[in-house]
């Protein structure tokens, strides 16, 4: 009975193509926006959880954080109560894998006749490790380049189109508020950060020559702080608060005078941020699915009007209440089932066509598509019992003399 129900519904599907085909189009718009906006959804997230996962989820950032004053409270990074004897304090911390301090500020960077400002940051021997940065020709500086506080750089890729062109950087000389300093490093590229800053539009020089050379202060603006394991980082958060509090002499947590972020916090708030946006996304790409139904009943019931007299007679034969119900209801099905097989194709061809054209990353989930087939079956059905009951309850004797 299923298989000749089956076979009568494609049968009607084939008999009227255009018909069936604008009826499967409010399913297959569903299914493809369901699929290309979680896939949308998806790839931001990816792209955020691997910019925050290239500094590493066991990081902490420690900014020198609001005055210990009545009134308003200044923004993070911007005292100057961060300094180097904190810097060396927090490093010798047990469950420390490595530290850095870091200056930085924006200057104009010269090369011969060409300059381009930039980000100029004083960090450690320790902060390509700490940054996960690794070099494409050269070197980075050593912390004997930083105890002598020699004026050498590492530069970064966009400052390398922008100044060198073609040519190699390394032992070139740049000056920075026209001070000379030797390029020994190129960094390999690392694209744009979090928050859509270019990354690779950095020059890192020795914090040391910074701080006495270039910018002329005694505090640092932030330290970079890496944890031994991801199991022991808010431990160790923990014990660099205490640290701080004990250092500046803090006895009311409100007052503290620093902040500490910690990055694998920071991904747990993305990764649950994003995932609700995701949901979002894909829940009102659901609303047409649901649309879709209703046209899916709409020409289900015109359909039941055309097949009076064929219903009539098969219930003169004996066709039962279950049978007719059961063959409108596969007929609904088909319909759907038809909808989603093409919306999953023109939904992953759409995401791939929109990451291709907009340079955005979209990740296409399995789990995603096969909810999405499931939820457009669940539409025909759904909205296939009403007429198929309307077609089941029909009067044999009044269908027969229908016109």
């Amino acid at each position: 009975m299923y298989k000749e129900s089956f076979l009568m519904a494609w049968a009607s599907l084939i008999a009227n193509k255009l018909r069936s085909l604008l009826t499967m189009l409010g399913i297959i718009i569903g299914v493809a926006a369901v699929i290309a906006l979680v896939s949308i959804g998806n790839g931001v997230k990816q792209d955020i959880e691997d910019s925050i996962s290239s500094l590493g989820s066991n990081l902490l950032v420690v900014l020198p954080g609001a005055p210990r004053t009545p009134g308003a409270r200044s923004s993070q990074g911007s005292m100057k109560s961060l300094k180097i004897s904190d810097y060396e304090a927090i490093a010798k911390l047990e469950g420390v894998k490595a530290a850095s301090p870091m200056t930085n500020g924006s200057y104009v960077v010269i090369y011969q006749n060409k300059n381009w400002t930039t980000s100029v940051a004083g960090v450690n021997a320790n902060f390509q490790d700490v940054n996960n940065w690794t070099m494409t020709s050269g070197r980075f500086f050593s912390d004997k380049n930083v105890q002598n506080r020699e004026r050498v750089a590492v530069v970064g890729q966009t400052v390398v189109k922008n100044l060198f062109a073609d040519e190699d950087p390394v032992g070139k000389e740049i000056r920075v508020k026209n001070i000379p300093f030797r390029v020994i490093g190129v960094l390999k590229s690392k694209g744009n950060g979090t928050m859509g800053n270019d990354q690779d539009d950095t020059v890192l020089i020795p914090y040391t020559t910074s701080m006495e050379r270039v910018e002329g202060i005694d505090y640092l603006r932030r330290v970079y702080v890496v944890a031994k394991d991801d199991e022991g980082i808010d431990r160790l958060q923990a014990d660099i608060e205490n640290l701080l509090r004990v250092r500046h002499n803090i006895k009311d947590t409100n007052l503290d005078d620093f902040n500490i972020q910690n990055m694998k916090s920071i991904m747990e708030t993305v990764a649950q941020t994003t995932g609700t946006f995701t949901l979002f996304l894909g829940a009102v790409a659901a609303i047409s699915l649901v649309v879709g139904g209703i046209g899916i009943m709409n020409i289900m019931l015109v359909s039941v009007t055309e097949r009076t007299r064929e219903i009539g007679i098969r219930k003169a034969l004996g066709a039962t209440y279950s049978v007719i119900v059961t063959q409108f209801l596969i007929e609904a099905v088909v319909i759907s089932l038809m909808g989603g097989i093409i919306g999953i194709i023109l939904g992953i061809g759409s995401s791939k066509l929109i990451g291709m054209a907009s340079g955005m990353s979209t990740v296409i989930s399995i789990p995603t598509i096969g909810m999405s087939f499931a939820f457009s079956m669940a539409i025909g059905l759904i909205f296939g019992i009403y007429p198929a009951r309307k077609a089941a309850k029909l009067n044999p004797i009044d269908a027969l003399h229908y016109e």
